[in-house]
């Protein structure tokens, strides 16, 4: 049964002059590491949160729909080329790169409440390939573009080289050319790669915008066997990149991903450099979802005493985005969200409408007959006006997702992370969770009792006494209305919600799930502490609403 009923709490009004200060500060000058913290020249701690900015200089196919004939730039490229010719497919591509990302994307991130982005880079785009190579003055220009605006709106840049020459991981995410991990198997792709490093180095040695190199993204899979036959070649090529660098930057932070797609560490020694700090990627794509543990990624920062970050998160759902980065920054970790927008979605920030007869162009890409060139040609200029964000889609639960913000939905299994006697409390401490957060006590059971994949959802289940606490920031928004989804096993019951300290008991008389409004309340903006309680019975919680 569900039902809705409005409960008064003019008693919260009070909560105006409560606001918690917001944790975050406006970051200056030039980043460095100090023990495990990131810090700015006044010597204040910052956390990298923004996003990556993917298919804009290494297009990934799964981003344009496209199966296995388009599944890396390369190929995107041909598939292009043989839709619409070579010239018209140079054009194409030079409209693309100028307006995927342009100062308007950027803008946009920094107005959010984001501070970085992670631009994924090519080699190709910056150095040809062949028997000559010779430096592409057009990937430069783009870089300096995004750095320049970068700079005007308060935004670190982390430079990723996303696709090395020969390629990391011998897999398409890298515009591999024969699905091997070449940087690894050939000297000259080092060496091309140390010397693409110093060029970027040597451009940006002072500018302070630019937080970090990551000198490769997700290196040597397992699954391939290239970890195995190479990961103790990782290391040392990092340590040979960094020295280059070194000899005409001095300043940057550098940042170092693992194997196995950034998250076998198993390789790293202590720190060779004084300025590094060590990323790992984190994706929560089991069924039923899991937050899985980051303890090992804790443990290795305390013998490492180096910070560390997370390059890379995203490409779920709002529930686990909100669990994510709660959980990184209860921990001292900052993020990246993966990707800033990509075409036809709904769980990026952006979503990029799909072009009319683009389906005939993804079918092709899946071995299916070659549409014509005008069929294509009109997408492929509807796409180049499709990227621009002005003409983009743009999902606000996102991003307060992402940034825990009103308004938005909290869901009840994503209570705080700050362990017992603060962000929770049960009775049975001893018994763990069976789903969602397996590593703690608070009970997560499924919506539909009979659902053991979690297909439908999750809630708690709390009983008398015990309680889960939340946070949620009210950043530029100041009249809020909740709703809370809850139900009773057996009636009378009831709970608590209080915000800040000041609190309501809530009466549930009979059994069903009931969507329970509140009076609209004005938050003082900041980040506020909300907690359940159960006062009488057993409850079970769904989520918190905002609006």
């Amino acid at each position: 049964m569900i039902r809705v009923r409005r409960v008064t709490v003019v008693c919260l009004l009070s909560l105006l002059a409560m606001s918690m200060a917001s944790a975050s500060s406006q970051a200056k000058g030039f980043l460095r590491t100090r023990g495990q913290d990131m810090v700015d020249e006044e010597g204040s701690k910052v956390l990298l949160k923004g996003v990556g900015l993917g298919n804009w200089l290494l297009p990934e196919g799964y981003m344009w729909k496209f199966g296995e004939g388009g599944d890396r730039p390369r190929k995107i490229e041909k598939l292009v080329s043989d839709l619409i010719g070579p010239e018209k497919a140079e054009a194409f591509w030079l409209a693309f790169r100028r307006h995927y990302i342009t100062e308007a994307d950027i803008a946009r991130i920094a107005e959010l409440g984001f501070n970085s982005v992670r631009p994924a880079l090519n080699a190709r785009r910056f150095l040809t390939e062949g028997d000559s190579p010779a430096y592409v003055a057009e990937g430069f220009e783009l870089l300096d573009n995004l750095v320049g605006w970068c700079r005007k709106h308060d935004i670190y840049v982390i430079i990723d080289m996303h696709g090395a020459p020969g390629g990391q991981t011998g897999a398409n995410i890298d515009d591999s050319p024969n699905d091997e991990p070449g940087l690894f198997m050939e000297a000259r792709n080092q060496d091309l790669l140390v010397d693409l490093w110093v060029k970027i180095a040597e451009r940006y040695k002072d500018e302070p915008a630019v937080a970090a190199y990551d000198l490769l993204n997700e290196p040597l899979p397992a699954r391939t066997g290239a970890a195995e036959k190479y990961k103790d070649r990782l290391e040392p090529l990092y340590q040979r990149i960094t020295e280059a660098i070194r000899r005409v930057d001095k300043r940057h932070m550098i940042t170092l991903e693992g194997a196995d797609w950034a998250n076998d560490w198993s390789m790293f020694s202590k720190p060779f450099d004084d300025n590094l700090f060590y990323q790992f990627h984190y994706y929560c794509w089991d069924r039923p979802t899991t937050l899985r543990s980051i303890e090992q990624f804790l443990a290795r920062r305390a013998e490492l005493n180096a910070p560390v970050w997370v390059g890379e998160t995203g490409e779920k759902d709002n529930t686990i985005y909100w669990g994510t980065t709660q959980y990184f920054e209860t921990n001292n970790i900052g993020w990246s969200f993966w990707p800033w927008k990509k075409m036809d979605t709904t769980n990026t920030p952006y979503s990029i409408n799909r072009p009319a007869g683009w389906d005939q162009i993804v079918a092709y890409s899946r071995g299916d007959d070659k549409p014509s060139t005008q069929v294509a040609q009109k997408a492929f200029d509807e796409l180049i006006e499709n990227i621009k964000l002005e003409n983009c889609v743009y999902f606000p639960d996102v991003v307060n997702a992402i940034l825990r913000r009103v308004p938005g939905r909290v869901e009840a299994e994503n209570y705080g992370h700050q362990g017992p006697g603060r962000s929770y409390f049960v009775k049975d401490a001893a018994q763990k969770a069976k789903y969602y957060r397996t590593s703690e006590p608070v009970p997560i059971v499924p919506l539909d009792p009979g659902d053991t994949r979690l297909r439908a959802g999750q809630c708690i289940r709390l009983g008398e006494g015990e309680w889960t606490a939340y946070e949620v920031d009210t950043r530029g928004y100041g009249q809020v209305r909740a709703t809370i989804r809850a139900k009773a096993e057996v009636v009378p019951a009831a709970f608590e919600i209080s915000c800040d300290g000041m609190g309501l008991e809530i009466p549930i008389a009979q059994t069903g799930w009931d969507e329970i409004d509140l009076d609209a309340v004005e938050l003082a903006e900041g980040t506020h502490r909300v907690v359940l309680a159960v006062r009488r019975g057993t409850i079970c919680f769904d989520w918190i609403g905002a609006e």
